[in-house]
């Protein structure tokens, strides 16, 4: 019998907000403002990916998500502060 107790769709992935249940990396998913080409995205992505932790941020200007794969759940402060510094609003987390 198989366990379906973990928080993965059947393919492996994990949900936004849950943990990667093969790595044990939480994955995050905010609303960022003011993206709108891959030069934002660009730039969003390399101020978070420079946070302690992180191991993957994948920005969507069209969208205006901002997925971040960390370690560990990120201090939505410092992840603030980080979007602050490439010139963009975090809204908050996406939901």
């Amino acid at each position: 019998m198989t366990d379906n107790s973990s928080c993965q769709t059947p393919d492996g992935a994990g949900h936004a907000g849950g943990t990667d249940g093969r790595s044990g990396e939480v994955t995050t998913t905010y609303k960022v403002t003011g993206m709108t080409c891959g030069h934002c995205e660009g730039a969003v992505s390399s101020e978070l990916g420079e946070l302690a932790g992180v191991s993957a941020v994948q920005a969507v200007a069209a969208s205006g998500l901002v997925t971040v794969t960390s370690k560990a759940p990120l201090d939505e402060e410092v992840v603030r502060a980080a979007v602050d510094e490439a010139g963009y609003e975090l809204v908050g987390q996406a939901g």
